[in-house]
């Protein structure tokens, strides 16, 4: 309809008694015309336009003129005679539109049919993927808890094909960020609300208490939920649930507390009222880890030690944007000191870690580590729980630290179990 409308506004059909049917625009006829279809300018201006002529076929030897089934069924004079070629006119010079008209229709009949033809019934439950595509997470139960999906990615996993401990600690720490973004509490500082901002004041974590049930693999879609509550006067205590999005499986849970601290002097601070207003309506009574571990962590030298790696420098990329180094970093430090053969043969699943003192760029670090049980000597299915702590090369203490590990999964089939064939 569109292309035979569009042909008709351009090329009006004349009806073939005419005697010199005109197809000028601006005025003429066709005995004006040169030999390209273009008459030479006139006194009135008009530009006169001529269709490509067409070479009549021959047919048995007669030349025959060109027609449409329009042009027969409108006028027989139109269609060519054994003695000779019909009358030349302008609508026996034209393309077949009633063709190219079909041939739109048959495209458009086609993708309409593939468009139908799709498959829009939604999937089966468990072909679905619950993911965040935009990584931006969401608020859920009345602006208190906050949910966002991570897709495992093959950069951060490690030799045992399961993603690392800072993998998941990136985790827990982006999806804090996230959820003071999404409650529109951001300010400019690192975490920081408004109030905080106009104060110079930061966060920074003093304890840290994390456990691990599984690791997620390549591939895995994991659910993290975080949430806040109030951790003595000055203080704020969050928790993370970490959950495999399709099985609903945990994964991982963690505690954490945090204060404040002067961004310029560099010292801690107490709470102000305005800070306590913007974040307290926010404030949920739910514990992710019950038994959390009291234990008093003991503080490593020289001759306590059983292992000790020195000479641990932080790079520009270590830094955040308060300029101390990021608290996932000193994990990766205090592992350096780890013995390979733990490394290999266990995995880590509990971890306490107390945060002691801040880090710089020019900071030299050393990394102690005492181990109870060494699972070189005695039996490979027994745990193995580490004392650590990461200090500067005059002493000053960073971190100090434990660590639990357990036999890995692919050495034998669960966790603390000896194979039967052993037993």
């Amino acid at each position: 309809m569109v292309a035979t409308a569009a042909a008709s506004a351009f090329f009006p059909l004349v009806s073939p008694s005419s005697a010199k049917p005109s197809m000028v625009l601006g005025g003429g006829g066709l005995d004006n015309l040169d030999t390209h279809g273009i008459k030479p300018r006139s006194s009135s201006g008009g530009l006169q336009v001529k269709a490509n002529a067409q070479v009549a076929p021959k047919i048995n030897g007669t030349k025959v003129g060109l027609t449409t089934p329009l042009e027969s069924a409108r006028d027989e004079d139109a269609v060519a005679t054994p003695s000779g070629p019909s009358k030349r006119t302008f609508i026996n010079q034209l393309p077949d539109w009633s063709m190219l008209l079909a041939a739109i229709t048959t495209i458009f009949l086609a993708a309409e049919k593939q468009w139908t033809n799709l498959d829009w019934k939604p999937r089966r439950p468990d072909m679905l993927v619950d993911f965040d595509p935009f990584g931006l997470g969401r608020i859920v139960q009345d602006g208190l808890i906050f949910k966002q999906n991570f897709a495992i990615r093959s950069y951060e996993i490690g030799a045992d094909r399961s993603a690392s401990i800072e993998t998941l600690m990136n985790h827990l720490q982006e999806t804090a960020l996230n959820h003071v973004r999404g409650a529109g509490l951001l300010g400019d500082g690192f975490g920081s609300t408004p109030e905080m901002s106009r104060r110079d004041l930061i966060w920074v974590v003093t304890r840290m208490q994390v456990l691990v049930d599984r690791y997620p693999s390549w591939g895995d879609i994991v659910e993290v939920d975080t949430w806040v509550s109030a951790s003595g006067k000055n203080g704020m205590r969050r928790d993370w649930l970490v959950r495999n999005s399709q099985t609903g499986e945990t994964l991982t849970r963690a505690t954490s507390v945090w204060v404040m601290m002067n961004k310029r002097t560099r010292r801690l601070s107490k709470m102000p009222e305005e800070v306590r207003g913007e974040i307290e309506p926010y404030f949920i009574e739910h514990a992710a880890i019950l038994d959390e571990d009291s234990r008093k962590l003991p503080k490593l030298d020289d001759s306590t030690a059983d292992y000790i790696r020195r000479g641990l420098t932080p790079r520009w990329n270590d830094l955040d944007v308060n300029q101390h180094v990021n608290n996932v970093k000193y994990i990766g430090w205090i592992l350096e000191s780890a013995p390979s053969s733990i490394l290999e043969s266990h995995e880590l699943y509990g971890m306490t870690l107390e945060y002691r003192r801040e880090c710089g760029r020019d900071s030299v670090l050393q990394s102690l580590t005492a181990v109870s049980g060494d699972c070189t000597g005695g039996s490979p299915v027994a745990g193995v729980e580490c004392n650590h702590l990461l200090r500067l090369d005059d002493g000053a203490e960073i971190v100090r630290g434990r660590t639990e590990w357990r036999p890995k999964r692919t050495n034998f089939g669960s966790v603390g179990q000896i194979p039967a064939e052993n037993a």
